[in-house]
C-alpha cells in the first residue's frame, strides 16, 4: 500500500453531509457541537443537510439556519427515499475535498473528526469510524448487528468490516467514483467497501441519541440485510441450487432404501407422518428457493425502469 501525505493541509474544503427525517430537534444541538469540535481548528468546512421529506418542522429550521449561517446548505427532496439515497444525493453534490457522512442525531461525535482529517492529510482514501465495544444499543441489535455482518461477509465477495457504519472521511477521488456507481437499490456501506483504495479504521464511543428514537424496526433492519445481501451478491441463488442437489440426492437415497425395504420386509404401511413431514420440507425449500429468485428479479425489474434515485424539490447550496 502506498500512502502519501497530502500537501494542501491549510487549502481544503470540508463537506459533511447529514440525512435528516424528521429531526428538528437535534439539528440546533448538532450545528453548535459540529461548530464548537472545528472552529478553533481552523477547518474550513460546511455541513450539507439532506432533508429525506419530514414532516415536523425540520425543512422550515433548515432554511432559516441557512439564512443565518453562510456554512449551512441544504437539500430537500421531493419525500421520503431512505437514508442511503439521502446519502447518494448528499455525496452527489458535495465539492469539498473530502465528504463526512455523520448523523445528526450526534451518536457520531464531532469530536472524532479532527482526527479523521489528521490520518486523511497523511495519505489515506477512506478514514472509517468503527463502534468501540461499549457501544449503548440494546442486546438484540447487537446480535442483529454481528449476525448481519457474519452473513454478508459469507456471501459477499466485498467485504465490509464490522462495527463501521455511514460515518467515515471519503477523499475527493472517492466520491467522484462513488457518483457512477447508480443503482436503484442504495446500500451505501458496501458501496464504500467496493471502490476500494486505501482504508483505514480508528474507534469511537457511540452515544445515546440526544432527541427522539431510532427510526430502525426489526422490519427496517431486515429489508436493509436482504437488500445488502442481495446487493452484492449472486450467492443466495447458488445457495438455494446447492439446497435442491442435496434434497434431490437425499431424496434419491431415501427411494432406495424404500424400495429395498419393501423388497426384503415387504410393504409397510405405516409411514404417513414421515410422508407429510418430507412434502413440507419440500415445500418450504422450494418456497424459500422461489422467493430469493423473485428478490433478484425484483431488483432487475426495478433497475430497468431507469427511474431517478431520487427528485430534488428544492436546494441551497
Amino acid at each position: 500500500m502506498n500512502i502519501i501525505k497530502r500537501t494542501n493541509q491549510d487549502s481544503f474544503l470540508l463537506s459533511l453531509i447529514i440525512p435528516v427525517f424528521n429531526e428538528n430537534q437535534c439539528i440546533d444541538p448538532f450545528v453548535e457541537r459540529v461548530k464548537t469540535a472545528l472552529d478553533d481548528k481552523s477547518i474550513n468546512y460546511h455541513m450539507i443537510f439532506v432533508n429525506d421529506g419530514s414532516e415536523d418542522g425540520t425543512e422550515k429550521r433548515l432554511l432559516e439556519l441557512s439564512i443565518a449561517d453562510e456554512k449551512i446548505k441544504f437539500i430537500n427532496l421531493s419525500r421520503n427515499f431512505g437514508k442511503d439515497v439521502a446519502l447518494t444525493a448528499g455525496i452527489d453534490f458535495a465539492q469539498g475535498d473530502a465528504v463526512i457522512p455523520i448523523d445528526v442525531d450526534l451518536q457520531h461525535p464531532p469530536e472524532v473528526i479532527p482526527k479523521m482529517i489528521s490520518l486523511w492529510l497523511d495519505g489515506y482514501d477512506v478514514v472509517n469510524a468503527r463502534r468501540s465495544d461499549q457501544d449503548s444499543e440494546t442486546i438484540f441489535k447487537k446480535l442483529f448487528s454481528k449476525i448481519f455482518y457474519s452473513t454478508f461477509n459469507f456471501f459477499s465477495t466485498t467485504p465490509i468490516p464490522s462495527g463501521i457504519g455511514d460515518f467515515r472521511l471519503i477523499d475527493h477521488k472517492v466520491v467522484i467514483e462513488l457518483r457512477k456507481l447508480r443503482e436503484t437499490h442504495r446500500f451505501m456501506k458496501g458501496l464504500f467497501a467496493w471502490v476500494g483504495y486505501n482504508q483505514i479504521a480508528i474507534n469511537y464511543d457511540r452515544s445515546d441519541r440526544i432527541h427522539g428514537i431510532t427510526k430502525w424496526r426489526f422490519r427496517s433492519l431486515f429489508n436493509f440485510a436482504v437488500n445488502g445481501i442481495t446487493s452484492f451478491s449472486i450467492s443466495a441463488l447458488r445457495l438455494s441450487m446447492i439446497m435442491g442437489f442435496t434434497i434431490s440426492i437425499l431424496g434419491f437415497i431415501y427411494a432406495l432404501l424404500t424400495v429395498y425395504k419393501t423388497m426384503i420386509y415387504g410393504i409397510d404401511v405405516p409411514g404417513y407422518a414421515s410422508l407429510i413431514i418430507l412434502i413440507l420440507i419440500l415445500g418450504g425449500v422450494q418456497l424459500i428457493s422461489i422467493g430469493i429468485q423473485g428478490e433478484y428479479i425484483g431488483k432487475i425489474f426495478e433497475e430497468v425502469k431507469k427511474r431517478p434515485i431520487y427528485i430534488i424539490k428544492e436546494k441551497n447550496l
